[in-house]
């Protein structure tokens, strides 16, 4: 290679690492202004918390987000959505639970894992609904919403942290205006038992797993966050 084709091979890899930046940069900050408008035109927890209990006080299934498993223990956002899900089972609140969540960042199907949690805490199989097709939490809440309406289930309402909660506000009231929310009480969650209960998980390993970031590029899984990937009028 001479000198001119490696000053301009040179010039040309600094292009694309420009373009690679801004690009970056951009991204952060197109998520952030949607996190931001999210959380700010989003009603408070006790406000979400309040206008469900209000409509109703028993629904006929809830919709729980999953979260990655990475054997052998649960993690803390699991953990926090299982508990909160069983104990708003258990004092009647809700009739089932829909465990929404795919394979995703690692080889086990979120809702799979989260269901066997709950059952060995004491809900009934039969009342433990899985939803293993979501890959972003807007598909998590979509696909759980449709698998309800698949088992004509009416009263409906997404049980998740408070920050989830808020997030994926302005996305529902757009495609599921029937849809409530139950978000996590922590005050109420820290009186409960925090004991993990054994599963036994070894033969839901998928065999070669590849996971969502070998999958697809980050501006595919923005827009897999932002509900880009979903068909509605399937």
């Amino acid at each position: 290679m001479g000198r001119r084709e490696h000053a301009c091979f040179t010039r040309h890899v600094k292009e694309v690492s420009l373009m690679l930046k801004v690009l970056k940069y951009t991204l952060i900050f197109i998520t952030g202004t949607f996190l931001i408008s999210c959380l700010w035109f989003a009603p408070s927890v006790k406000k979400l918390t309040a206008r469900s209990l209000k409509d109703t006080t028993v629904y006929d299934a809830i919709i729980v987000p999953g979260v990655p498993f990475n054997p052998p223990t649960w993690d803390m956002v699991m953990k926090m959505r299982v508990i909160w899900a069983t104990h708003l089972y258990k004092i009647g609140h809700v009739k089932n639970i829909i465990m929404s969540g795919s394979s995703v960042y690692s080889p086990f199907v979120e809702a799979e894992i989260m269901k066997l949690y709950a059952i060995k805490m004491g809900v009934p199989a039969e009342h433990v609904f899985v939803e293993g097709r979501a890959e972003h939490s807007t598909e998590n809440i979509w696909y759980g919403y449709k698998l309800a309406k698949k088992h004509e289930f009416k009263k409906i309402a997404f049980a998740s942290d408070p920050f989830q909660s808020r997030l994926l506000y302005t996305f529902t009231k757009k495609h599921m205006k029937d849809l409530h929310f139950l978000p996590v009480i922590f005050d109420t969650l820290e009186t409960l038992s925090h004991a993990e209960p054994k599963i036994n998980y070894d033969s839901l390993r998928i065999p070669n797993f590849i996971p969502l970031p070998n999958r697809e590029s980050q501006w595919q899984r923005f827009r897999g966050t932002m509900g880009k990937h979903i068909r509605f009028k399937e």
